[in-house]
Parts: structure tokens; C-alpha cells; sequence
């Protein structure tokens, strides 16, 4: 395969500069079509549905020419006009090849493929249902081939591997003749893109976010999944050198021992994940009085999470932690714990400081605001006690 690029390209693409370029080829015919892509044909975006491949040029800076080996299963690549750029730090430790069809960066990353199929990730972003949930919502056939024809209905199929979304043509088909096993692959994305679209919205991120390696490390440190992060990719989170085998003679008094980056992250994410700590104390001095003096708790560093959660009633951005008032608490010298907080945004602060009862008739009680978030606070590890 040969282009010709014009002498604004030659500086960068001579002498090796580059290793390898990304090619990206937008085609509305080809929209969903490829291994397990996440979208129908139908509502992808400009970009959706578009293949990626990583390739080395073969430079030849005097005629202008630069050369591809794409290799026959590549050839459709150019079957119109692709975009040509940089490859980005995510993908300078990829062989050369196809790509996902997905922006997200971290579905090309080999080594994370054991933690998004591993059960307590799932179980972390929701379950096995809430898995098959999403797949349902799909509503197109992942199974795509030339000359290939769908049914107009869908369901969804077990593979190995977990739930892909097929029509019911193909369904019948593959029990009658077995599933393919590319189909495998096709499931194992749907997971791994599911995990990723949970933990976006777990975290307030928007839905175009491309997740990062740093806040998948810091998603699964507030869902007790760390420790199944791989060393690989933990390394690259602290900017640690490639692990390698030392070859040859080495002296004792040479080597020298190297924390894993894991136990580093797993360390961290124990300092970091709890904002308050609680403890029991049967034999407090208060306890054994018949008329206590009431201690109130108090926690600037709690109210600051509430605050940058998000908002209980609109799931926006929160402004303000809000202290319950009635059943029996905020009247004169009886205003709540800082535990007893839900984050709202100012307009249903306002909203329910205006009228109690009209707020509570329209998005529940309080105190079924309060049991909810105080259920997530502890769920993700923000609350947390004290082991003996």
C-alpha cells in the first residue's frame, strides 16, 4: 500500500522518528461492522463504527512515498479516505495490527483483559444481570459477515465468555451449529466496555470520557478491586520502568529488591479510600449518665466528599452538603452530625429549604435520601471501621 504525503509530513515520518503510525479510516458504509462493535449501524456517530490499525512506514523522504504492509486482513482499511496520526503513549507498547473499533484507549491494552473478566469486577460495576442488561440494550447483531443477513428481531446469547446481542436468525443458527468462537472476543468487549461505561458514571465522569488507566486504578480502589489490577499496567500508573529479567552474572551485593507496583497501589488505596473511620465504644463516659451532654460529630473532611458528590435528586454536580432538619434533628442547639449529609446542587437546596414537605413529596424523604447515600458512602469504602 503506498501513499504520497506532502513535505510538511517528510521531517516527521524520516529517519525513523516514528516507529509505527495510527490509521484511522471513517466509513459510514462499514458503521458497525468488525469485532464486536458497540453500537448499531444506525446510531453510531461520525466516528463509531470506524476501524484503527497501527502500522510501520516505509519512508522515502526524495519521491515523497511512504509505504504500508497492512497485510490482506487490512486491505479494507483503505477502501476510502483515512486519517493518519501519531500513535498516542497508550499504544506505543502494541504490535503492529488492527485496533479496536472503540475511542476507548484502555480496550486495547492486553494485560487488563483478566481484570474486566474477572467476577469481583463485575460484581464491583453492577453483576451479571446488570451485565446482560446493557447487552439487551444494544439491539443489533454483533455477528457481522459479508453478505451476512439479520434478523429484524434481537436477543442475547451466553457464550463462554459472557452475553453478546444477537438477531434471532443467527441465534438459531449457532444453537443448531455451535458458537463461533470469535464470538468470545465479541463478549469479553462487551464486558470490558461495560466496566468502563459504569465506572464513568460511577465517578460523575460525562459519557464521552475516555477513561484513563490512573482513574480505572482509582474506580477499582473504591470498589476493593485494586489488588486485581496486573503489575504491568500498574507500573506504567507510577511511571515505574518495565520489569526485566536480569540476564547473566549479577553480584549479591547488586541486587537489590524491588516493591511490585501493585502492593504500592493496594497500599495507597487503603490510605486514601476511607475519608472517616468509625469505632464502637460501649464504655464511654456519657453512657453510664442519665441526663448526657449531646456531643455533636463533626467532620470537615466528610462534608468536603459530600459536597463534590453528586446531587441526590438530579445527579448533577452537588454545591453544598445538606444537614437533615425534622425527625427531631436541626432545631436550636440539635443540628445534625456531619454523618447525617446528603449533597444537593443549590437549586434543590433551595428548593428544599423553601417548602420540607413539597421537596420530600417529590423526591422522597430525607431519611430515604440519607439511607441511600449513606448505603453508597460505606459501599465504596468512604466510611469505613476500624479492624481489630
Amino acid at each position: 500500500m503506498r501513499f504520497s504525503l506532502g513535505a510538511e509530513w517528510m521531517p516527521q515520518l524520516a529517519g525513523n522518528q516514528l516507529p509505527s503510525i495510527q490509521i484511522r479510516m471513517r466509513n459510514s458504509g462499514l458503521a458497525g461492522s468488525g469485532v464486536g462493535c458497540d453500537a448499531p449501524p444506525a446510531q453510531t456517530s461520525d466516528w463509531e463504527g470506524s476501524m484503527r490499525a497501527l502500522l510501520t512506514p516505509e519512508v522515502a523522504p526524495l519521491t515523497g512515498i511512504v509505504l504500508f504492509k497492512p497485510g490482506p486482513d487490512l486491505l479494507k482499511l483503505f477502501k476510502g479516505r483515512v486519517v493518519i496520526s501519531t500513535p498516542t503513549m497508550d499504544l506505543s507498547d502494541k504490535p503492529s495490527g488492527l485496533l479496536n473499533d472503540s475511542t476507548q484507549p484502555l480496550l486495547d491494552e492486553p494485560s487488563l483483559a483478566a481484570f474486566f473478566s474477572h467476577e469481583r469486577v463485575i460484581a464491583a460495576a453492577g453483576g451479571q444481570n446488570a451485565l446482560a442488561s446493557y447487552v439487551q440494550s444494544l439491539g443489533y447483531c454483533q455477528w457481522e459477515q459479508l453478505g451476512t443477513w439479520h434478523y429484524h428481531e434481537f436477543t442475547m446469547a451466553e457464550t463462554e465468555s459472557g452475553p453478546v446481542s444477537i438477531c434471532c436468525s443467527h441465534d438459531t443458527e449457532f444453537m443448531k451449529n455451535g458458537m463461533p468462537g470469535r464470538m468470545d472476543a465479541i463478549a469479553k468487549r462487551n464486558t470490558a466496555l461495560w466496566i468502563i461505561r459504569v465506572a464513568c458514571r460511577q465517578m460523575a465522569l460525562h459519557g464521552d470520557h475516555l477513561l484513563t488507566l490512573p482513574e480505572l486504578c482509582w474506580w477499582a480502589s473504591l470498589n476493593d478491586v485494586v489488588d486485581l489490577i496486573p503489575e504491568a499496567p500498574a507500573r506504567r500508573v507510577l511511571r515505574m520502568p518495565k520489569d526485566s529479567i536480569p540476564q547473566g552474572e549479577l553480584k549479591e551485593s547488586l541486587i537489590a529488591p524491588v516493591r511490585l507496583a501493585t502492593e504500592i497501589i493496594q497500599e495507597a488505596a487503603q490510605e486514601v479510600k476511607r475519608v472517616i473511620t468509625l469505632q464502637a465504644d460501649p464504655e464511654s463516659p456519657e453512657s453510664f449518665m442519665l441526663r448526657p451532654k449531646r456531643r455533636r460529630w463533626e467532620s470537615a473532611k466528610y462534608t468536603r466528599w459530600v459536597k463534590s458528590q453528586p446531587c441526590a435528586c438530579c445527579n448533577m454536580q452537588a454545591d453544598d452538603p445538606h444537614h437533615i432538619i425534622g425527625y427531631g434533628q436541626g432545631g436550636m442547639g440539635t443540628k445534625s452530625h456531619d454523618l447525617f449529609v446528603i449533597p444537593l446542587c443549590r437549586a434543590h437546596h433551595d428548593e428544599l429549604h423553601r417548602d420540607v414537605r413539597v421537596f420530600e413529596a417529590k423526591y422522597g424523604s430525607q431519611i430515604l435520601l440519607l439511607f441511600r447515600f449513606l448505603d453508597y458512602a460505606i459501599a465504596v469504602g468512604v466510611i469505613g471501621s476500624v479492624k481489630n
